[in-house]
């Protein structure tokens, strides 16, 4: 599960630190760092949610593997969002770094004996809880209601909100991640992009086409809007 906290809703934290969790301010907190190899597991599906996590530098994917080998993935992280947060005592997801990536830790535990406490830090949480159903109901509408070219429209639109710098889209996934978080197939992304790009929507920067401008936001958002 991840969270950026939108503005207007709850506070949203710029950092674990942001909580009140640092070994300074609290005993029993250990705010940590630690850097991941691309392609490296950050933790598997089912294993122990003993921490959670922020992107410093980097990118993450939430995956799933259904029992025919295909891959479902849940969510990208990017800096500055936390995941990791579950409400049960196992991963629900196997998360795992897309590029070289850094991330802050804490133990979980430490957040919800601190939260006792503090009113701030657990309305953070409550925030955090409602933030990850709004993505994973926005993500469910996504897979089961809308065309190929319209969940490429959204796409474009979420990391635009989430990667834009200088009105360049420099996409940190790999196409192969797009279709598998839009549960199309890696054809259909390509061709949706390639239909974007013909109706002016978008440009490409470099060979590898992972560098996205923007040119018709409006129009873009037109698409994601067809029913």
């Amino acid at each position: 599960m991840f969270v950026r906290i939108a503005a207007g809703q709850f506070p949203r934290p710029n950092s674990l630190r942001d909580f009140g969790m640092t070994s300074d301010s609290n005993s029993i907190v250990s705010l940590s760092e630690f850097t991941y190899k691309k392609g490296t597991e950050v933790y598997g599906e089912k294993e122990p949610a003993e921490y959670v996590y922020q992107v410093r530098i980097g990118a993450v994917r939430s995956y799933k593997l259904l029992t025919d080998g295909r891959r479902q993935i849940g969510a990208f992280h990017l800096p500055g969002d936390i995941f990791g947060l579950e409400n049960g005592e196992t991963h629900r997801f196997t998360a795992e770094a897309i590029v070289d990536t850094t991330v802050h830790l804490i133990r979980r535990q430490s957040l919800e004996m601190v939260a006792k406490s503090d009113a701030m830090l657990a309305k953070n949480l409550f925030g955090m809880t409602t933030a990850n159903l709004h993505h994973a109901e926005d993500h469910m509408l996504l897979l089961g209601r809308k065309t190929s070219l319209e969940r490429v429209a959204a796409f474009l639109l979420e990391m635009d909100k989430r990667l834009t710098a200088a009105g360049v889209i420099a996409l940190p996934m790999s196409r192969r991640d797009i279709a598998d978080y839009l549960g199309l197939t890696l054809e259909t992304v390509s061709r949706a992009l390639s239909r974007l790009h013909e109706f002016g929507v978008l440009g490409f920067v470099g060979n590898t086409q992972r560098q996205i401008v923007l040119l018709d936001r409006l129009r873009l958002a037109s698409f994601d809007l067809q029913n």
